[in-house]
Protein backbone atom coordinates (compact mmCIF):
# COMPACT_ATOMS: atom_id res chain seq x y z
CA UNK A 1 0.00 0.00 0.00
CA UNK A 2 0.95 3.44 -0.83
CA UNK A 3 -0.35 6.31 1.15
CA UNK A 4 -0.04 10.38 -0.52
CA UNK A 5 -0.76 13.33 1.13
CA UNK A 6 -1.52 16.69 -0.57
CA UNK A 7 -0.47 19.89 0.92
CA UNK A 8 -0.33 23.46 -0.65
CA UNK A 9 -3.90 24.52 -1.67
CA UNK A 10 -5.90 27.43 -1.35
CA UNK A 11 -7.20 30.42 -2.59
CA UNK A 12 -5.18 32.61 -4.91
CA UNK A 13 -5.96 35.75 -7.57
CA UNK A 14 -6.05 35.37 -10.38
CA UNK A 15 -1.97 35.46 -11.85
CA UNK A 16 -0.65 34.25 -8.56
CA UNK A 17 1.33 31.23 -7.66
CA UNK A 18 0.66 28.53 -5.59
CA UNK A 19 3.07 25.32 -5.26
CA UNK A 20 1.25 21.67 -4.15
CA UNK A 21 3.11 19.11 -2.47
CA UNK A 22 2.32 15.63 -2.23
CA UNK A 23 4.38 13.45 0.35
CA UNK A 24 3.91 9.30 -0.52
CA UNK A 25 4.61 6.82 2.66
CA UNK A 26 4.37 2.82 2.65
CA UNK A 27 5.17 0.79 -0.25
CA UNK A 28 6.32 2.98 -2.90
CA UNK A 29 8.31 2.44 -5.42
CA UNK A 30 11.64 2.98 -7.12
CA UNK A 31 10.86 3.04 -10.67
CA UNK A 32 7.28 4.80 -10.65
CA UNK A 33 5.31 7.51 -11.64
CA UNK A 34 3.85 10.51 -9.89
CA UNK A 35 0.97 12.69 -11.45
CA UNK A 36 -1.88 15.52 -10.70
CA UNK A 37 -5.35 15.39 -11.39
CA UNK A 38 -7.62 17.85 -10.70
CA UNK A 39 -11.68 18.14 -10.50
CA UNK A 40 -13.57 21.13 -10.66
CA UNK A 41 -17.16 20.98 -9.80
CA UNK A 42 -19.84 19.22 -12.32
CA UNK A 43 -16.50 17.80 -14.54
CA UNK A 44 -14.72 14.67 -14.86
CA UNK A 45 -11.31 14.86 -12.91
CA UNK A 46 -8.40 15.53 -15.73
CA UNK A 47 -4.72 15.53 -15.89
CA UNK A 48 -2.57 18.03 -14.95
CA UNK A 49 0.84 16.01 -15.34
CA UNK A 50 3.42 13.62 -14.43
CA UNK A 51 6.73 12.81 -13.87
CA UNK A 52 8.77 9.28 -13.51
CA UNK A 53 11.31 8.46 -11.82
CA UNK A 54 13.43 9.45 -14.35
CA UNK A 55 12.16 12.57 -14.39
CA UNK A 56 10.66 12.64 -17.66
CA UNK A 57 7.30 14.54 -17.38
CA UNK A 58 4.57 15.49 -19.13
CA UNK A 59 2.07 17.76 -18.88
CA UNK A 60 -2.08 19.01 -20.16
CA UNK A 61 -1.60 21.30 -22.52
CA UNK A 62 -3.90 23.85 -20.65
CA UNK A 63 -1.42 24.18 -18.18
CA UNK A 64 2.16 23.73 -20.18
CA UNK A 65 4.10 27.02 -19.59
CA UNK A 66 2.66 27.40 -16.14
CA UNK A 67 2.73 24.74 -14.43
CA UNK A 68 6.16 23.14 -13.37
CA UNK A 69 6.45 19.36 -11.77
CA UNK A 70 9.21 17.77 -9.63
CA UNK A 71 10.28 14.96 -7.55
CA UNK A 72 12.40 14.57 -4.79
CA UNK A 73 13.19 10.77 -4.99
CA UNK A 74 15.12 10.56 -1.55
CA UNK A 75 12.30 12.03 -0.33
CA UNK A 76 9.14 10.67 -2.02
CA UNK A 77 7.63 13.52 -2.60
CA UNK A 78 6.16 15.47 -5.53
CA UNK A 79 5.46 19.19 -6.24
CA UNK A 80 3.55 21.26 -8.33
CA UNK A 81 4.40 24.81 -8.75
CA UNK A 82 1.70 26.41 -10.48
CA UNK A 83 1.64 30.34 -12.19
CA UNK A 84 -0.10 32.45 -13.88
CA UNK A 85 -2.99 30.87 -12.23
CA UNK A 86 -6.30 31.66 -13.79
CA UNK A 87 -10.12 31.12 -12.60
CA UNK A 88 -10.48 27.93 -14.74
CA UNK A 89 -7.47 26.12 -12.87
CA UNK A 90 -9.62 26.18 -9.80
CA UNK A 91 -10.59 22.34 -8.90
CA UNK A 92 -9.48 19.91 -6.58
CA UNK A 93 -5.91 18.54 -7.16
CA UNK A 94 -5.86 15.24 -6.43
CA UNK A 95 -1.63 13.44 -5.94
CA UNK A 96 -1.50 9.58 -7.73
CA UNK A 97 1.01 7.20 -8.16
CA UNK A 98 0.99 4.38 -10.60
CA UNK A 99 4.25 1.93 -11.33
CA UNK A 100 6.66 3.10 -14.34
CA UNK A 101 5.70 5.02 -17.31
CA UNK A 102 3.51 8.16 -16.79
CA UNK A 103 0.11 7.96 -18.27
CA UNK A 104 -2.99 11.09 -18.46
CA UNK A 105 -5.77 8.44 -17.81
CA UNK A 106 -6.70 8.46 -14.16
CA UNK A 107 -8.04 4.76 -14.40
CA UNK A 108 -3.58 3.56 -15.07
CA UNK A 109 -2.93 5.04 -11.56
CA UNK A 110 -3.12 3.04 -8.43
CA UNK A 111 -3.09 5.16 -5.22
CA UNK A 112 -4.29 8.56 -4.83
CA UNK A 113 -4.29 11.13 -2.53
CA UNK A 114 -7.33 12.95 -0.41
CA UNK A 115 -6.69 15.71 -2.54
CA UNK A 116 -6.24 19.62 -2.00
CA UNK A 117 -8.44 22.18 -2.68
CA UNK A 118 -7.28 25.05 -5.48
CA UNK A 119 -9.73 28.24 -5.57
CA UNK A 120 -8.38 30.75 -8.09
CA UNK A 121 -10.55 34.34 -8.42
CA UNK A 122 -10.93 36.59 -10.61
Amino acid sequence: QVQLVESGGGLVQAGGSLRLSCAASGRTSTTNTMGWFRQAPGKQREFVAAIDWRGITDYADSVKGRFTISRDNRKSSVSLQMSSLKPEDTAIYYCAEKAYFPSTRATDYNYWGQGTQVTVSR
